[in-house]
């Protein structure tokens, strides 16, 4: 390698923090900095409906909560920027450009409707997924005949059929895929972003990147990277595909089994040296002692000092939340009773700032605040039949609701009172159901209590993996509810 190195993260403000950006964000960072390299934070914002500025200064603030700092980026700047993808279409469509004109890519005219039709078909019949090639071969006069008339269009890959395409990654050698497996990708989208594929190469070269270093699950896709690069006579980076954090049962990690949002570990409590050392240790080892001891307690600055990535083993780690929960604890018991106090002082502020405001008018003492607040600290709500069971009605139809409903707090964005209100009220009206008896369903679900601060603030003051638990739990504890003696 001749060239600085360079490395970054690209994550998408459409949610949460996500934990998994933490993760790669750590190693990509260790790699930087054992290279005396550049890490850079690039906000992936090019899903128009979904991203939010909200989400963005999450996930800044998550970052920084963490102690993981970046030398460029859409609020630090840089000499590359701008960072934000949303900023940087022009460019992206240039680029689009260049690739027709090369034929390495192709303009795509078929329609929302034909496409869902043709997938439909392929599921019918058992065909595999993917765009069947209308467009690929279209007569030169017909295409220009539609462009003429402002038809819209999407702009495709023409990934080669007969062709062999082998991606190097650095911790799992030469990875061959055949040509007939790689879809004709959509590059740039009918509204003139672009999707993923085009602008993480685009970008990637543009800003000098010499190392991607991302989750497994996007080994994929770097074949589709690898020939854009090739159209583009570009050198391609040095991949490196770092293992995926799996749940128990070594299925990738997801809300519904495990809290994937950094908020929930900060406001659970979790130190962010603590969470490091755990994260750090998804599939890679510090080296041992001398007389062979594991070490698995250790600092950040550690971590950089003996980090090498050519130590990552890319079997699945485990995501085990006793595992960090006893590093946790271990990080804590190091602390003096001084420094103890400090962070006691700090967490229990961060949910006086939070509720506050809606605890202002209903105080008489301050020592009122345990019993307006304990829903914020309990792991039981949820599993009470006898609680629930007042509020259930036709328990099976409840329980179904419960679900419809918990899957759609999972899209709500952002997490606020505001959002958390628009949606139980539409929720409310599109099912019919009576107001006042869902809302007190939901407040005993969520609070354990039929009297409590108002129920979208109560909502909005959680986690949301801690709402979609309790919710969950409501659901399972109605439907297997035993009739009433």
């Amino acid at each position: 390698m001749t060239r600085p190195v360079r490395v970054r993260i690209a994550p998408s403000p459409t949610g949460d923090p996500h934990v998994g950006t933490a993760y790669i964000a750590l190693f990509n960072l260790a790699f930087a900095r054992q290279h005396r390299g550049k890490f850079v934070l690039r906000i992936e914002d090019t899903d128009q409906a979904r991203s939010n500025r909200d989400s963005e200064e999450m996930i800044f603030a998550s970052l920084r909560w963490l102690g993981l700092s970046w030398d460029e980026g859409p609020d630090v700047g840089g000499p590359f920027g701008p960072y934000r993808q949303s900023e940087r279409t022009a460019i992206y469509q240039q680029h689009a450009k260049t690739l027709i004109e090369s034929g390495a890519a192709y303009r795509c005219f078929c329609t929302k409707e034909r496409l869902e039709e043709m997938r439909l078909d392929q599921q019918r019949f058992k065909r595999s997924p993917g765009y069947d090639g209308r467009c690929r071969d279209l007569p030169p006069g017909e295409v220009e005949a539609l462009v003429a008339e402002r038809a819209p269009f999407t702009v495709r890959l023409r990934a080669p059929k007969e062709e062999e395409v082998v991606c190097q990654d650095r911790l799992r050698g030469a990875i061959a895929f055949q040509g007939r497996e790689i879809d004709d990708q959509i590059l740039l989208k009918a509204d003139g972003y672009p999707t993923y594929h085009l602008a993480n190469v685009v970008d990637d070269h543009l800003m000098e990147i010499t190392h991607v270093i991302r989750a497994e699950e996007w080994i994929s896709s770097t074949p589709k990277h690898v020939l854009l690069y090739r159209a583009f006579d570009w050198p391609p980076p040095e991949f490196i595909h770092m293992p995926l954090l799996r749940n128990q049962d070594k299925s990738k990690i997801s809300k519904r089994r495990n809290p994937c949002s950094l908020n929930y570990y900060r406001d659970a409590g979790y130190l962010p040296a603590a969470l490091l050392n755990f994260l750090a240790l998804q599939g890679w080892s510090m080296p041992p002692k001398e007389d062979g001891t594991e070490v698995d307690r250790f600092t950040l600055e550690e971590f950089f000092a003996h980090f090498n990535i050519d130590r990552v083993k890319t079997g699945g780690p485990v995501f085990d939340l006793k595992k960090l929960e006893a590093i946790n604890g271990d990080h804590i018991r190091r602390k003096s009773v001084d420094e103890i106090a400090a962070l006691l002082k700090e967490h229990a502020g961060r949910w006086f700032e939070k509720t506050a405001h809606f605890l202002h008018d209903r105080l008489d003492k301050l020592s009122d605040f345990a019993r307006y607040t304990d829903f914020l600290f309990r792991d039981d709500l949820g599993r009470d039949p006898a609680l629930l069971r007042p509020y259930a009605g036709d328990r099976q139809e409840t329980a179904k609701r419960l679900k419809t409903l918990t899957e759609e707090f999972e899209q709500v964005v952002p997490w606020k009172p505001a959002t958390i209100t628009d949606l139980l009220a539409r929720f409310v009206a599109r099912h019919g159901l009576d107001r006042k008896e869902f809302f007190m369903l939901l407040r005993v679900a969520v609070t354990g209590s039929t009297v409590s601060p108002p129920l979208d603030e109560s909502i909005a003051a959680l986690d949301r993996f801690v709402v979609l638990e309790r919710l969950r739990a409501a659901a399972k504890t109605i439907r297997e509810m035993k009739p009433a003696p």
